[in-house]
């Protein structure tokens, strides 16, 4: 068994690695390639701890990723979002890997972004936005980035010091890219104008009003992972054109954003366009017009950690490296 930390991860694999990746993996999901029961949530007084198993026969792989949603985890110098990855032989049964947890579900998860940016964005792309500034923030940043050229991003968080703190270790991280990334205090004011807005918090009510996003804008919604939590004004579905999802079936367990206006009657499921993996497979359509608004909800499949763990692994093998144990 080899272990590896967040540093050895990056040495083998890129954000632009994990966004083919997570391409790649979407189409076999929507394939049926892996075995993905819904995650099991524990629901702590400190916080929720997450196991999300998976197994694709055809990989001759199983994952099972334990990740815990620790809120208090700032104050204490931790991310909030903190795990391990376990990567196991499908033949043998061993456990072959282990990785940081919290880096894969950041990398996965920011290239899912990425992932939909790139093919429902527009190809000429200029502004970004982010809502959130949390653990797996800087990830979504870099995943934008990533996929367009963007001549500035605008960040908006609830404490505008450590929005300004967070955006000058961005300029210092991503300063190749050269993207002017913009501290800003106002949700509504960050989304106007931008082609592509990832929202990333734990909120329980909407981060910004739907009327503010640009028509032919790409919203990626990842941070609504409980009924309880809702990033997404719900009149944006009146406005855009094509609701796409990391899994309908994984959404539709868990997610505030979708589950609570399709309750409070506001959405309805003909609205839904269909899994990523289902677009890229040619089954369902995409993009139509240079003004739809798109809507990509996705709360993470265990799929993803899978896929990305062995991608991982297989480089970091042939390269020798990480820590041998055991």
């Amino acid at each position: 068994m080899i272990l590896l930390n967040k540093d050895e991860i990056k040495s083998v694999f890129s954000m632009k690695d994990a966004i083919e990746a997570d391409k790649e993996c979407y189409r076999a999901f929507s394939e049926g390639k892996f075995d993905v029961p819904q995650r099991a949530v524990i629901n702590g007084s400190c916080g929720n701890f997450l196991f999300m198993p998976a197994y694709s026969e055809e990989m001759k792989a199983a994952g099972l990723k334990i990740v815990n949603i620790m809120p208090g985890n700032p104050a204490k110098g931790l991310p909030a979002s903190i795990g391990q990855v376990l990567l196991i032989d499908g033949e043998t049964g061993e456990v072959k890997a282990m990785m940081d947890g919290t880096y894969i579900t950041a990398l996965r998860t920011a290239a899912a972004s990425g992932a939909a940016f790139d093919l429902f964005g527009s190809k000429d792309a200029s502004i970004g936005a982010m809502i959130g500034t949390g653990s797996q923030a800087m990830a979504q940043l870099e995943a934008m980035l990533s996929v367009r050229p963007l001549r500035e991003v605008r960040v908006a968080a609830r404490n505008l010091e450590k929005t300004v703190d967070f955006c000058e270790r961005a300029g210092d991280e991503f300063g190749h890219f050269g993207t002017e990334i913009i501290a800003m205090d106002d949700t509504n004011a960050a989304v106007d104008g931008a082609d592509l807005v990832t929202l990333v918090t734990v909120s329980g009510t909407p981060v910004c009003d739907a009327e503010f996003f640009k028509q032919g804008a790409v919203i990626s919604a990842v941070g609504a992972y409980t009924y309880d939590m809702q990033e997404l004004d719900p009149k944006v579905f009146d406005r855009c054109g094509k609701i796409y999802f990391d899994s309908v079936e994984a959404v539709l367990s868990e997610s505030g954003d979708i589950l609570r206006p399709l309750d409070e009657g506001t959405l309805s499921r003909d609205q839904f366009t269909g899994d990523i993996g289902d677009y890229l497979l040619g089954r369902i359509p995409g993009r139509e017009s240079d003004d739809e608004i798109i809507v990509f909800e996705n709360v993470g499949i265990g799929a993803l950690d899978l896929y990305t763990a062995s991608k991982v692994y297989d480089r970091a093998l042939a390269s020798g490296t990480g820590l041998s144990w055991g």
